[in-house]
Parts: structure tokens; C-alpha cells; sequence
């Protein structure tokens, strides 16, 4: 057997476990393979553990362990690193509570989290910068250390009491259209609740540098000039604030 059809076999025994193909490879006795088979499980069990304990502890040890393991048994891994594993949780974990939908977006939430934390460091604009910029020629755009998630339930208000040691609410389903914003500030990961709206405008930053008079445009189009203009600049202010936002000048 050449050594890539060697390898391919292996890792496809890996993952499923097959008896019958055990018996193509040269290492055949059961307590080798065994040991092999139990370290691949046991690692991609930890990455899991590991990258969402605050979803675990919402649905208890036992039942996260199991929902992994039913994650393992059919997501084999698709990175050279171990650490990519992680990001397919989330969609397995929606399918299999599909009457729970506050378990997927805590994996959501949680796995942007993690994904921020190791994002691309840019330079943030600072407030003080803010006064001697040319707006007409600015053109902005956000950190790679940023993702806009939308919500269907309160699993934000869940995570967030999860994650401070308190009492988590109820799980329940949002009457109006709202996001999570999550990014990455000074080394540490934050997140908090935006409205549709914002996320909206904050949105079209995220596919490039777009002019902030652009933005503008955007902003009176949808609210009308008094409305639009004061929603940007309050959004803007806080957005520079929160250190969201990268600029150049044309």
C-alpha cells in the first residue's frame, strides 16, 4: 500500500471506526488502533470543550459531551490545525436543536469570539482624531477583529450572565430584528447588543472602505436628512469610541 493510500485509509478509519477497514491497515491489533482512534476523539472532544464552555454550561456537561460526540462521529476535520475544527459546531448544534435555537446562537457567539481574539491586529482610530479629519475625503472602514451576528432569541443576555457567574435568563425569542456585535479591543474580546439598524449601517462597512459621505447617503435615504445625519453621528462616536473603526485618507 503506497503511503498516501495509507494515510487517506487511516484518517477514514479515524473517523468512523469501521471494522472492516481496520483490517486494510498494517497496525492490526485492536489495542494499537484503539489508542490511536481514542487520542483523535479525545483531542477534537477538548478543541470543542475548550472553544464553547459557555454553551456547555448552559446545556449541561453530559448533553454538550454528547452533542459533540454526535458532531465527531459525522465532521471529520478539514484544517491542518486543530484549532478550525471548532467553527462547524455552531450549524451541527442548530440542527440538532432545532426547537432550541438560543444552543447554536450561543455557539455562534461564542466561536466569533474566539475568532476575533486571533483576528488581525489594525490601528483603530482614537476620539481625539476625530476634530482634525477631512470628513469629505475620509473613508472608513472597520477592524478585521469584528463580526455583526443576527439574533432569533436572547442568547447574548444568556452568554452574558453565563460568562459574569450570575443566573442566566430564560431562553427566549426576539420580537424584533437585532444583532450581537462582537470584536476585539486592547486583547480583550467584547460584545454587546446592536439594534437592526445599526447593524444595518455598521454592515456596509464591513465589505470594504466605503466614503463616510456614502454613509451619509445611506443614512438620510432610510431616515430622512435631520434623522439620518444624528443617527450616524452618534453612531460614529460611539463606534470610534469602541475602537470599530480604521480610517485612511484619499
Amino acid at each position: 500500500m503506497r503511503l498516501s493510500a495509507l494515510q487517506s485509509a487511516f484518517l477514514d478509519w479515524l473517523a468512523d471506526g469501521d471494522e472492516d477497514g481496520a483490517q486494510s491497515l498494517p497496525l492490526r491489533r485492536a489495542a494499537g488502533l484503539a489508542i490511536y482512534q481514542n487520542n483523535y476523539r479525545a483531542s477534537l472532544m477538548a478543541c470543542l470543550v475548550e472553544t464553547y464552555p459557555q454553551t456547555m454550561a448552559w446545556m449541561g456537561e453530559a448533553d454538550f459531551r454528547a452533542a459533540a460526540a454526535h458532531h465527531i462521529d459525522r465532521i471529520p476535520p478539514h484544517s491542518w490545525t486543530l484549532d478550525d475544527y471548532a467553527d462547524g459546531l455552531p450549524a451541527s448544534l442548530s440542527a440538532q436543536f432545532p426547537n432550541d435555537r438560543e444552543i447554536g446562537e450561543l455557539a455562534r457567539i461564542e466561536l466569533a469570539l474566539s475568532q476575533a481574539f486571533v483576528a488581525a491586529d489594525a490601528m483603530a482610530m482614537k476620539p481625539a482624531q476625530m476634530a482634525g479629519l477631512d470628513w469629505d475625503a475620509a473613508w472608513l472602514k472597520v477592524i478585521p477583529a469584528l463580526a455583526i451576528l443576527p439574533l432569533d432569541t436572547n442568547a447574548a443576555e444568556i452568554w452574558m450572565a453565563l460568562a459574569e457567574g450570575q443566573v442566566p435568563p430564560v431562553a427566549q425569542e426576539q420580537q424584533k430584528a437585532s444583532a450581537v456585535l462582537v470584536w476585539r479591543q486592547e486583547e480583550m474580546c467584547r460584545l454587546r447588543r446592536i439594534d437592526g439598524d445599526e447593524a444595518a449601517m455598521l454592515t456596509l462597512l464591513i465589505c470594504g472602505p466605503v466614503l463616510f459621505g456614502q454613509i451619509c447617503e445611506q443614512a438620510v435615504a432610510r431616515w430622512g436628512e435631520e434623522e439620518g445625519i444624528l443617527a450616524i453621528g452618534q453612531w460614529l462616536a460611539r463606534w470610534i469610541g469602541d475602537g470599530l473603526i480604521a480610517v485612511t485618507q484619499a
